[in-house]
């Protein structure tokens, strides 16, 4: 069961609270900005309504008040009380007779083409759902058919042109923040790794300096001198991989199957004799891959100790090498476990996760950097299952062969 430790590093949570703030803010301007347009799109159209339900009224005055009245002067007072002449408007008198305007039409067309054209209109009017206006004549009900200006329409689309900027601003914020969380989080990580290793350089200078001189000391078990040794070498190792990691390391081709194999020789003297580790390579015999050797070799070790702790010190490890595709050579290591359960599967590699009640929680974190950061390639859990174990997968790149 992972537990949530608490680092000592206060972007992660701040980071966390600025993009729930910045989303907020994008929130609340997308909402503004649809209800005040859609306060306007009202406006607009109850406005246009009105005007056209004058030019409904103009029209059953005129035709009730003198059978003479010129037709023209109602359609010319429209236009002057449309203002704008985006309205379009098609006029369907008793007998089926269609009349418009704000409607484009060729003057060279005919009385019987320009009816048909139209009806077609009038479809495209009635298909805006906006109710057709009645006007009573007396002898006959006639129907006034109107359309949305252009103006209406290109707001009615405003705000989902603003809902797209909101979105691509909050799209950049997001970026923005990540970059510069992972900015900070390197320089963090830097920062450590290179003060890690200046620390540890002093007293490693002076230990050795020691074991030279126990070493002539006839009086001193030389097996003692022997171990101190190592381990000062394995405080050289550590200093080593800090080094690489305060800076771009260097990659050499190196034969995995030897690698991982010496690695393990080192790592079974100092875990549980109750840890069976053994290694399944299914790669040629002289299969390599660009790896700096002090790095990788962490990365084995974080995910092995990993293992051997979610065994609780019994158990096996098992680690496969095989060819996969698209030029990749796959190295799974598999344990037989607690499993992780679904809930802390996508925690596994944050800062802070661990399964122990001691450490930072930071070795997978930094075992997924190494391998992707470093050497381009890729660190993830395979599977896993509870009370049977997981199964961690990296996948490096094959060297470029040149002719």
């Amino acid at each position: 069961m992972f537990k949530e430790v608490s680092l000592p590093l206060a972007f992660y949570n701040r980071d966390t609270w600025l993009k729930v703030a910045f989303f907020a803010v994008c929130v609340f301007m997308a909402g503004f900005s649809l209800y005040f347009t859609d306060g306007l799109v009202t406006k607009l159209e109850e406005r246009e309504k009105q005007q056209i339900e004058l030019y409904a009224e103009t029209i059953r005055y005129v035709m009730t008040s003198d059978e003479n009245a010129d037709i023209n002067f109602f359609f010319e007072r429209i236009k002057k009380i449309n203002e704008n002449n985006t309205i379009p408007v098609i006029w369907k008198d008793g007998s089926g007779h269609l009349n418009s305007i704000n409607i484009p039409m060729p003057s060279q067309l005919s009385t019987e083409a320009k009816q048909v054209i139209l009806k077609q209109k009038l479809t495209e009017i009635i298909s805006e759902n906006n109710k057709p206006i009645e006007m009573d004549m007396g002898f006959q009900k006639e129907y006034i058919y109107y359309g949305n200006s252009k103006l209406l329409k290109l707001l009615r689309y405003y705000p989902l042109s603003q809902l797209l900027v909101v979105l691509i601003i909050g799209f950049l914020g997001y970026i923005f923040f990540s970059y510069s969380r992972r900015a900070e989080q390197n320089r963090v990580w830097v920062g450590l790794a290179k003060e890690t290793a200046h620390q540890l350089g002093t007293p490693l200078s002076s230990l050795t300096a020691w074991v030279e001189i126990l070493r002539n000391e006839p009086s001193i078990d030389p097996n003692i001198v022997i171990e101190l040794s190592k381990d000062i070498q394995r405080l050289e190792t550590i200093t080593t991989r800090f080094s690489n990691i305060g800076s771009a390391p260097i990659l050499k081709e190196e034969n995995l199957e030897e690698l991982i194999t010496t690695f393990l020789q080192y790592l079974k003297n100092r875990i549980s004799s109750k840890v069976h580790i053994e290694i399944i390579s299914m790669l040629a015999p002289d299969q390599v891959a660009k790896v700096n050797r002090y790095l990788f070799e962490w990365v084995i070790e974080n995910i092995c100790k990993n293992g051997v702790d979610a065994m609780s010190g019994s158990g096996s490890i098992q680690i496969i090498l095989s060819e996969g595709k698209n030029n990749l050579i796959y190295i799974d290591i598999s344990d037989t476990g607690k499993g992780i359960s679904n809930k802390n599967m996508s925690k596994i590699f944050s800062p802070g996760f661990s399964t122990k009640k001691r450490g930072w929680g930071l070795g997978l974190t930094l075992a997924k950097r190494i391998v992707e950061n470093y050497h381009e390639g890729k660190l993830i859990l395979k599977s896993t299952e509870i009370n049977k174990g997981s199964t961690f997968r990296i996948s490096l790149p094959k060297p470029l062969i040149h002719a």
